[in-house]
């Protein structure tokens, strides 16, 4: 068997969820309705933000970004999924699976940068009020963003450019609707030593940087908030950080279950099925989640749609 040099014509081949003919019509109906509702909903909250006023705040100015970011990393792993069920093509190109594989890391790390920005803006609000308008400021604001973009996609760029000195055999089956970085470094035929360094280092980073930021600002917000001799202070205080904190939960929930999975099973396509988990359902649900749950939002909604006749 011998190994393919990266610059050959090589073919991935994307095996999907199911090698079942019968079920892939379902897959299909499923994947483009959870498709459609993701980018409807993740572009109406990014509207609704834009256009009200009484959204431009650090708090939603985040959200607008995270929605933004959800929209790119479903549209970047869905449609070729897609399409591939509907033309009964799996092969994806050595080059367009390595892009596939950058975009899906520089958005998971941005939606990573995004979350423990949020909440440090729960933790400004809640534990120095006195201080927020002027520490959560414009300018922090963007830079924060500025910097999540800049490292997500450093850290992308890095990680897919190494694959690139990879070799590879002739079996070059992904048991994934997309192409993992991680899969793609087990078809290698050449060593792999450093790209698998590399990608435990940015996942430790990725990782545990922004969860210890999230974990530690929820500490500080917890002890302040107990302090609060009211339960309404406490409750109203605690509310504010209730949708950030169903989507930390819900993202990186998903995503410690895709991690105990691949350790309690060896079957590449029950992983590919779990990875469901934390690469479509909470970009599916990011919208729901901040609608139903803050008042401000679901107002913000209403007037939209109130707008919408008269541009009409």
């Amino acid at each position: 068997m011998g190994a393919r040099n990266q610059t050959e014509e090589t073919q991935f081949s994307l095996l999907g969820l199911t090698d079942d003919p019968a079920l892939q019509p379902l897959v299909f109906s499923l994947f483009l309705s959870m498709y459609l509702v993701t980018v409807l909903g993740n572009l109406l909250i990014v509207l609704a933000v834009s256009s009200d006023s009484h959204l431009h705040t650090p708090m939603y100015f985040f959200l607008c970004n995270l929605s933004f970011a959800d929209v790119c990393i479903s549209s970047t792993t869905i449609p070729k999924m897609l399409v591939s069920i509907q033309t009964q093509d799996q092969s994806i190109s050595y080059a367009g699976c390595l892009a596939q594989a950058c975009f899906v890391l520089n958005f998971a790390g941005l939606e990573n940068c995004l979350l423990a920005a949020m909440a440090y803006d729960r933790f400004v609000a809640i534990c120095h009020p006195l201080s927020y308008t002027a520490i959560m400021n414009p300018r922090l604001c963007a830079l924060l963003i500025l910097l999540s973009v800049l490292v997500s996609a450093a850290n992308a760029l890095l990680l897919s450019l190494t694959a690139l000195r990879l070799s590879f055999c002739a079996d070059l089956d992904i048991p994934h609707f997309f192409c993992e970085l991680a899969q793609v470094i087990q078809l290698a035929c050449s060593d792999t030593f450093i790209n698998n360094i590399m990608v435990y280092v940015a996942a430790l980073v990725f990782g545990g940087v922004p969860v210890s930021g999230i974990i530690f600002s929820y500490t500080r917000i917890v002890s302040s908030v107990l302090r609060i001799p009211s339960v309404r202070g406490r409750y109203k205080a605690f509310s504010t950080c209730g949708s950030h904190l169903s989507m930390v939960s819900l993202f990186y929930g998903s995503g410690l279950g895709v991690y105990i999975s691949s350790a309690v099973t060896d079957s590449p396509r029950k992983m590919a099925v779990a990875s469901v988990m934390y690469s479509v359902v909470p970009q599916m649900l990011n919208p729901f989640i901040y609608s139903l749950r803050s008042r401000d939002m679901k107002g913000a909604l209403r007037r939209l749609k109130g707008r919408v006749p008269s541009l009409l």
